[in-house]
């Protein structure tokens, strides 16, 4: 087998690789089906469609009342009323009924003087028409109802019927088959996934690159996953192109590595088209023609993979069905710090967005390619031109939505320190107050305190520790935000400890352990309440950092340190009991600490920081947060400043 790395030779630009896409794929016609009415909603109309009957096709009542001819009626008034006969001059009729021969209008049962069961009076004329609905009113016999490339819609499947049009010819979905690979992963429907071996993955992309075809109009076939092998992958390839699908996915093995073989398969049975595109995440990108067929090589990180289908696969769908590529709602947001970005990359930043007072704030969610939550999370994408270095903190810019507007108006942003109790309160929040959601970023309590300065969120989670007085968070607040006016409210008071192995293989007992060369922590980042702690207790043991092998390795958020640590990445690290419970290590309690929420007075009274209270407040919350493990709720919802 060989080893030899693949280059990425002469990338191409995302509009010069979504040009040769269209260029080389887009002028292939699709085949055409028959369909049921009801069943073509969704479908694209492959010729023009004519009514084969009116609607209606006979005159109608649309009212309740009486059929006359209205010239019988002239001369009627409140002076002079006149008396109509029953089966003679009037007949009674119901909504939607055949009007009698000889009548042209209808008048209303509420404006009829019924004076027996033969006559009834009138008191004013009827005009011609009135209250009727006339054949072809709706629709006319042969006429055009839908053109070639409609869109068949909900709406659509009445006035086809109407029209007595039981089925209709449509374009056949373009089919995609999909071919994952990877030596390291597993297929979770043929195999047990729960229990994972180190270096091995469950396979999840082509199950997520199906459903995108699926919504773009298209449909898909999973094959069989595939180890890394060039002549077994260039066979299923092959078969596929035969089989006659539209195009081919190879999930995997586009990028540089020595066993990342879809550019050798596509080059041994076809051609090369794409090999790179400038973008970040989707720059391993492969587009290939094998006998006339598009073979796409996507990438094998899932972020990347969904960009490259977005930008390049999804265009190509719209095209073959006749369809505008749909266009997603966009905004002007001001990121909450700088975001830097590479130059000669276009690149996809995922944010989370929310309006705090008259401004849509954005924050960077993790880069890596890898992280799906990244876009599972994300409630906006901000594309940075390949030409810039970056987006400056606060500057206006253009951010595409995933989320509609009015969601993100009904959405609480919480920045700054990490807690597991932040996704009970997120979902307690939906369950009691369906409209609003909290969306919440994790950048230590620094960091939240900062945010709540900047205006750039309604309230931050914060535990920062006074070393003189032993308190939390109202000496920072009154020496970081001198004269704002904010509220501190409680949120629980929490077990923060050493977070270790199961069994806790190397003995660790306290922060003195830290010291020994034999133990490696992981360390929470600059700025955070966990590490103002950590550096607290190294000062009064007189420890300092350079004696602790793992001080500079840096994670975000609790679960991160937890799951350095199960991964054995690390043998210790601060953080609070529910992480450590949460994963099944054991935990070393160090201190009980408090953590609270910051909220500016301008918000505090608003209807939607009411409601966070009441939930925070609740039974329901209270007993959730129990349930975690290592937190106490004696003090929770107490307004503390």
């Amino acid at each position: 087998m060989s080893h030899k790395r693949n280059v990425y030779l002469q990338m191409k630009s995302l509009d010069e690789a979504r040009r040769i896409v269209l260029d080389t794929f887009g002028g292939r016609p699709l085949d055409t089906e028959v369909v049921s009415t009801p069943d073509a909603v969704g479908r694209i109309l492959a010729e023009p469609v004519a009514a084969r009957l009116s609607s209606p096709h006979f005159h109608a009542a649309a009212m309740d009342g009486i059929a006359v001819s209205a010239q019988t009626t002239f001369g009627a008034h409140p002076s002079r009323p006149r008396q109509l006969l029953i089966g003679r001059d009037a007949f009674y009729v119901n909504t939607g009924r055949v009007l009698p021969p000889d009548t042209d209008a209808v008048i209303m049962i509420e404006h009829l003087q019924v004076r027996d069961d033969q006559h009834v009076q009138i008191e004013a004329p009827a005009f011609p028409w009135q209250h009727v609905r006339k054949m072809g009113e709706d629709i006319v016999a042969t006429e055009m109802l839908f053109a070639r490339q409609h869109q068949v819609t909900p709406y659509c499947v009445g006035a086809l019927l109407a029209a007595g049009l039981f089925e209709v010819k449509v374009l056949k979905k373009p089919c995609a088959i999909i071919i994952p690979t990877g030596s390291e992963l597993i297929d979770w429907q043929k195999q047990p996934a729960l229990e994972l071996a180190p270096g091995r993955m469950i396979e999840s992309n082509a199950f997520v690159l199906g459903k995108l075809t699926e919504d773009a109009g298209g449909c898909f076939a999973r094959r069989d996953l595939l180890v890394d092998n060039i002549d077994t992958i260039a066979e299923a390839v092959q078969a596929a192109v035969d089989s006659g699908a539209q195009m081919v996915m190879i999930v995997g093995g586009s990028s540089a590595g020595s066993e990342d073989f879809a550019r050798a398969v596509i080059a041994r049975i076809g051609e090369v088209l794409v090999h790179g595109v400038t973008i970040m995440p989707g720059k391993p990108t492969l587009v290939g023609r094998v006998d006339g067929t598009p073979v796409f090589g996507m990438p094998g990180y899932p972020v990347s993979t969904i960009i490259a289908f977005e930008q390049l696969v999804r265009p190509l769908i719209a095209h073959l069905l006749g369809q505008p590529l749909p266009r997603r709602p966009v905004a002007d947001v001001q990121p909450t710090r700088k975001i830097a970005s590479k130059l000669g990359l276009e690149e996809f930043v995922r944010v989370k967005i929310g309006q705090v007072g008259d401004r849509l704030v954005a924050t960077a969610l993790p880069r890596g390619a890898g992280q799906i939550t990244s876009i599972t999370e994300a409630d906006g994408i901000i594309r940075i031109p390949s030409h810039l270095e970056g987006i400056p903190e606060g500057e206006a810019v253009r951010a595409e939505l995933l989320r509609p507007m009015h969601a993100i108006g009904n959405t609480l942003v919480v920045v700054g320190s990490h807690d597991n109790t932040l996704d009970i309160l997120g979902d307690e929040l939906r369950a009691q107050s369906a409209h609003l959601t909290l969306s919440s970023s994790h950048v230590g309590s620094m960091g939240g305190l900062m945010a709540v300065k900047r205006g750039a969120c309604h309230l931050a989670g914060t535990h920062l520790l006074d070393e003189e007085s032993g308190t939390y968070n109202i000496s920072y607040i009154r020496k970081l935000l001198p004269g704002m006016a904010v509220k501190l409210v409680h949120l629980a008071m929490r077990d923060q400890g050493l977070i270790v192995p199961a069994g806790n293989p190397k003995g660790i007992r306290g922060i003195e352990d830290l010291e020994r060369a034999d133990v490696r922590m992981i360390n929470r980042q600059g700025g955070s309440g966990t590490r103002i702690l950590l550096d607290y207790r190294l000062r009064q043991l007189g420890i300092t950092p350079d004696r602790i092998v793992g001080y500079t390795h840096e994670e975000f958020t609790h679960m991160s340190v937890a799951a350095a640590v199960l991964s054995g990445a690390a043998d210790v690290g601060l953080g609070i009991s529910a992480a450590a419970r949460a994963l099944r290590l054991d935990f070393v309690p160090v201190v009980t600490e408090q953590y609270d929420l910051l909220i500016p007075q301008v918000f505090f009274e608003t209807a939607a920081v009411q409601e966070l209270l009441r939930v925070i407040g609740s039974d329901a919350f209270k007993q959730r947060v129990r349930g975690l493990g290592g937190y106490h709720t004696e003090r929770t919802g107490e307004v503390l400043l």
